[in-house]
């Protein structure tokens, strides 16, 4: 099989990455103010970061581990998500699979203390949200995720 008939080559690429960057700008531009700050967060990433995934400017592609968080900080509609994960599809054949168990995510920000080191406090986020992802799959075993409950 020929490299062309899995991935599309040159110009057709970044018209295909452009596409369903266009999609998700024009969503996150629909969002209220700090969604971009939110998604930077959740990531991981500085905001800057947020800003080449979401320019159609720039031709750097969106890693698809990050998809499931994009959908989920961004509130993709289910109309939204089909557009730009077909988008995406035609872009990345066979890269945007999402998670057989794929659940919404809310933002939660809570306050750690700085422990004065990069690498201590980055373990530190890491063991809170491993910390947390436990606590959730013990809801989920139960086949209680909580519904939905509105902002309290």
């Amino acid at each position: 099989m020929a490299a062309d008939e899995e991935t599309p080559d040159g110009a057709a690429a970044d018209d295909a990455i452009r596409a369903y960057k266009t999609l998700l700008a024009e969503i996150i531009d629909r969002r209220p103010s700090g969604t971009r700050q939110r998604l930077a967060d959740e990531l991981g990433k500085n905001r800057s970061f947020v800003t080449q995934i979401a320019s159609p400017a720039y031709s750097t592609p969106i890693p698809a581990k990050h998809l499931p968080v994009i959908i989920a900080v961004c509130h993709f509609g289910p109309a939204e998500r089909d557009r730009f994960l077909a988008a995406y599809e035609r872009a990345h054949p066979g890269k945007a699979p999402l998670p057989a168990g794929f659940t919404r995510t809310r933002h939660l920000s809570i306050g750690v203390p700085d422990l004065g080191d990069t690498a201590k406090n980055a373990a530190l986020d890491r063991a809170v949200a491993d910390f947390v992802q436990r606590i959730a799959d013990l809801f989920e075993k139960d086949g209680n995720t909580g519904g939905h409950r509105g902002d309290r």
